[in-house]
């Protein structure tokens, strides 16, 4: 249904109405579209007054959507108008009339209303990442950074993960700032990023940089820079931090991830004691490996290979050094089908220890479990990010090691015109890290709100004159 361009009479909505193929809908599909081709505002509030005059009041879903299209015409007074009919007629607003309501006035010069509106949503429910954000930005744009930084960190105490986009904005806006507060408060955001293994894209990086360099009396200056395999920064020539743990972390780290995850409550889902037992005696047995392999992750690597092929391609690469691998497998590769033949399981059984389980099973504990009894040595092959475990992990010590050591002991693979590639462990940590006097920011071309273990390349180095 097209909007109509200029508002309308009630018989002239009722005609449109008739003529519509299912007339209950008409209104909420019109007024979607209205929203779709941000239709004038007038156009809509016709409809709204056709609906009251026709049904004695207007339905909160045609309310929610006629708010929308005031939001995306920065329509302020309609807004607040909207807000005062909805705060009579409705005792409870959902999440969603909250989200339009709070970013439509935080985007205008009523911002601190939406602030009003953060502290009605608390009483209620736990704010969302995006009702936060719209006050952040607000308060950040009025120069109010004290207000911003108190929201980001409730934000933060309500384990919401902030977009790339918000902590850019605190940089942006506080560029030529004095204040020791403010540049401590920017330094705990870069610190964020590195407990969180969170990487910038290039034009946060930018606002970092044009930060660092505009603090008055700072003598800050950034270069772009690849960081050297043996981790010396070629600008500086600081050398990066290891990316090793050292025997007490690791140990640490094993006795954690053997209590919190495999041990923990989630092991056993999808897999029996008595299976993982068994996997327990057979690695026993067979210890130590240097590069456990997730069988099943690794046999989807080029879609239109065989499953058997693209496995067989990775256990052969793997294996030149006389490497010793375990492959974790399933039941269901044993089965001789179009995907795995016999003759190509067999082969690679020659080169690798495999251990084969029911097709249900849950694969990341029994990866964990052989990677970590085998020592610090060994590697593991995955292209899962492991998210769960390290929710699983107790306290944030042990996540941050537990990151350290991904970085250090996943090998990423990628395929380039058919060969397999390895993409070694680095030998140095990729996050954020500083000295005092200098920092060290790993970045990522293109922007990436999903979390990956994939680090970049190329690096930000600051340093301080």
């Amino acid at each position: 249904v097209q909007p109509p361009e200029k508002p309308l009479q009630t018989e002239e909505w009722n005609r449109l109405r008739e003529s519509f193929q299912s007339p209950e809908r008409f209104e909420e599909v019109m007024f979607n579209n209205m929203v779709r081709c941000n239709s004038p505002i007038d156009v809509a509030k016709s409809l709204l007054t056709h609906v009251a005059n026709s049904n004695g009041d207007i339905a909160y879903n045609l309310l929610v959507k006629y708010l929308a299209l005031c939001v995306q015409q920065g329509q302020t007074s309609e807004i607040r108008d909207v807000y005062d009919i909805m705060k009579i007629r409705f005792r409870i607003l959902e999440s969603g009339a909250y989200n339009l309501f709070i970013r439509g006035l935080s985007n205008s010069d009523q911002w601190r209303m939406a602030l009003t509106l953060l502290e009605e949503v608390k009483k209620n429910m736990i704010p969302s990442r995006t009702n936060y954000e719209s006050c952040i930005k607000a308060a950040i744009r009025h120069q109010e950074m004290n207000l911003a930084f108190e929201l980001y960190r409730e934000m933060l105490a309500k384990d919401l993960v902030p977009t790339l986009d918000v902590l850019q904005a605190f940089f942006d806006f506080s560029r030529d700032m004095k204040g020791a507060e403010l540049q401590k408060e920017l330094f705990g955001i870069l610190l964020y990023l590195r407990e969180n293994q969170m990487y910038p894209h290039k034009t946060f990086m930018w606002s970092i940089k044009l930060w660092f360099e505009s603090i008055p009396g700072g003598n800050w200056r950034g270069h772009l820079t690849n960081i050297k395999d043996s981790g010396q920064c070629p600008v500086c020539n600081h050398q990066l931090e290891d990316s090793d743990l050292t025997e007490e972390e690791y140990n640490n780290l094993r006795e954690r991830i053997i209590r919190d995850v495999i041990h923990g409550t989630d092991t056993f889902r999808k897999t029996s004691p008595q299976e993982f037992e068994a996997f327990q005696k057979f690695v026993e047995n067979r210890l130590p490996f240097d590069i456990v392999i997730d069988g099943l992750n690794v046999s989807h690597i080029k879609p239109r290979k065989m499953h058997c092929e693209n496995l067989f391609d990775a256990v052969n690469c793997l294996a030149k050094e006389n490497a010793r691998l375990l492959v974790l497998g399933r039941k269901h590769m044993l089965g001789n089908s179009s995907n795995w033949k016999r003759e190509i399981m067999k082969e690679m059984q020659n080169k690798a220890d495999f251990f084969f389980a029911e097709n249900i099973s849950e694969d990341d504990a029994f990866l964990l479990y052989a990677t970590l009894q085998s020592g610090k040595h060994c590697k593991f092959v995955t292209r899962d990010f492991l998210r769960d475990h390290k929710a699983c992990l107790s306290n944030s010590v042990t996540r941050h090691l537990f990151r350290k050591w991904q970085r250090g002991h996943q090998i990423s693979k990628k395929m380039f015109l058919s060969v397999f590639i390895q993409q070694p462990a680095f030998r140095y940590d990729c996050v954020v890290q500083t000295t005092g006097d200098t920092w060290h920011i790993p970045y990522k071309d293109t922007f990436e709100e999903k979390y990956s273990y994939q680090v970049p390349r190329k690096w930000l180095c600051i340093q301080q004159k």
